[in-house]
């Protein structure tokens, strides 16, 4: 059962994300000073990209609350499996 809601929570969230582009290309701006910023994890080691200063700074805040987010559920089930 629980597996099932794991499943089914990362399918919303793929399904939220392609809605998301979907709309973004929709509502393409007529300006073409676009701002990118990709991050993600190797391991436990953060990464990130981006070609602003502003948008790195929120990539590496929304990375580290991840990380933080991803330790503390890990502490929680392996305190909860014992």
């Amino acid at each position: 059962m629980e597996n099932y809601n794991l499943v089914s929570i990362g399918i919303f969230v793929i399904l939220i994300g392609f809605i998301l582009v979907f709309f973004g290309a929709l509502s393409s701006s007529s300006t073409k000073d676009t701002k990118v910023a990709v991050g993600g994890f190797i391991g436990f080691i953060p990464f990130g990209f981006a070609n602003d200063k502003r948008i790195m700074w929120v990539l590496i805040a929304l990375m580290a609350f991840a990380l933080v987010f991803f330790l503390v559920i890990n502490l929680f089930l392996q305190a909860r499996i014992k």
